[in-house]
């Protein structure tokens, strides 16, 4: 199979709908505890309700299901809110509650039916992130927004191209995280579908994040009435491939399976959830572990493109790992690592300073957005008054937020922002301090 042909099925690659109990990949057991636990919880519902809360059709997996419990007085009719068997009213019998009960003890969790781990390995491994071979014109279109120095922008398009590993490191201010974004934005195009959990030996996992993941609508129509509707596997949400970012917050335990021991099920971590996407590990280095424990961490998932994650029970988990994963730090990388982490990561780019004239350019389009007549006299006068005389360094984020502090002061005195003198002397004294 040609690489064009691997991208194509990538890209059109649909979790196929599910027609029987056999093709969920879970056993009867499991689907009619999850139905119980449904009851249990939310009293009385139709079969429809449960079906769609469960996020599989009715008539061929639920409704079965429900016949069962019936047969052994776990749950009975109360009655029909329409037509067919999907409309009758389901309640919970003491029968069904007892067990209900003893199923909570295992795990509290009542989301969506997972999927099998097998099937969730398999749906990533087809859905590996669509390579965009970048080239400068493309860049160029892509980073518009952004003033990068030539030295900047000539490193970027090797290493996106090569889907490796990205060290971003220089002053704060210079645009680094927003770097980040911007390649994610560039490289991550297509969507991919995630289940909403998954089961491994009887554990469940939840993956989809509200937070971190971005759901794309199927037909038009992202509400759980639609499930029936769906030409595909309801298990699975379509999503944008996911740009996580995680900051000085990140722990060791955050890129462990993290265990709910509230209501036992588990959380997955921050780079399974980033699968087929992009992890930002913003502020590298001031994290609370050592910058080598975390590096330590990730050797074996970007050399071998695998990550291990262990259950409480003690079996490990072999888990795709199609991550582009960026590091991006404002300390000096001698301070961090050593030469052998370094050389682990792929691609090493500094984020240098702007110059005097991307600087300059900056400001102008920074003025355009704020809506203040650019004054190329007053921006030379800033640049030696606040720059050349105090020996100050300059940063891409100093023309945005010194634009900002002249607005509020212009709104005070109930005046139009400009760029004079009086403002940027004002501007200036507010926002720079001294260390």
């Amino acid at each position: 199979m040609t690489t064009a042909e691997q991208q194509r099925l990538a890209t059109e690659w649909t979790p196929p709908p599910v027609k029987s109990i056999e093709e969920t990949g879970l056993n009867q057991g499991f689907l009619q505890d999850l139905a119980l636990k449904l009851m249990y919880y939310r009293g009385q519902l139709t079969g429809h309700d449960i079906a769609n809360l469960m996020h599989l059709p009715f008539y061929t997996i639920v409704g079965p299901s429900l016949d069962f419990l019936k047969r052994e007085q776990m749950c009975e009719i109360k009655g029909s809110g329409g037509l067919g068997a999907a409309s009758y009213m389901y309640t919970i019998t003491e029968k069904g509650a007892a067990r209900a009960r003893e199923q909570l003890e295992r795990t509290n969790y009542t989301g969506a039916a997972p999927v099998p781990w097998e099937d969730y390995v398999a749906a990533i491994k087809r859905q590996r992130g669509k390579k965009l071979r970048v080239t400068p014109r493309v860049m160029r279109q892509s980073l518009s927004h952004l003033i990068l120095e030539k030295s900047v922008f000539s490193k970027i398009g090797p290493a996106v191209n090569s889907g490796k590993s990205i060290f971003l490191y220089g002053p704060p201010g210079n645009g680094k995280t927003t770097i980040a974004e911007s390649i994610g934005r560039m490289v991550l195009q297509n969507n991919i579908y995630i289940p909403y959990a998954v089961e491994a030996d009887g554990q469940i996992i939840k993956v989809y994040d509200e937070i971190n993941h971005t759901a794309v609508s199927e037909n038009g129509d992202l509400s759980i009435s639609a499930v029936s509707q769906r030409k595909t596997d309801a298990r699975w949400i379509r999503i944008k491939r996911p740009v996580i970012m995680v900051g000085g917050e990140l722990t060791l335990d955050g890129l462990e399976l993290v265990y709910d021991q509230t209501n036992k099920f588990y959380e997955a971590p921050f780079q399974m959830k980033a699968n087929g996407g992009m992890f930002l590990i913003d502020d590298f280095g001031r994290q609370q572990i050592r910058p080598r424990d975390l590096l330590n961490r990730w050797i074996v998932p970007m050399e071998k493109n695998i990550d291990f994650l262990a259950l409480h029970t003690g079996r490990k988990l072999e888990v795709p790992f199609e991550v582009l994963i960026v590091f991006s730090t404002n300390l000096p990388p001698r301070d961090l690592v050593d030469e052998a982490f370094l050389r682990r990561i792929r691609h090493k780019i500094e984020v240098s300073s702007p110059s005097y004239e991307g600087f300059r350019e900056i400001f102008k389009r920074m003025a355009k957005q704020r809506h203040i007549p650019y004054d190329e006299n007053a921006v030379r006068y800033l640049l030696q008054e606040h720059y050349v005389k105090p020996q100050r360094k300059l940063r891409a984020n100093h023309p945005r937020d010194l634009i900002d502090q002249m607005v509020d002061i212009a709104g005070y005195l109930g005046e139009e922002p400009r760029l004079t003198k009086e403002f940027l002397d004002q501007a200036a004294a507010s926002y720079f301090v001294e260390l």
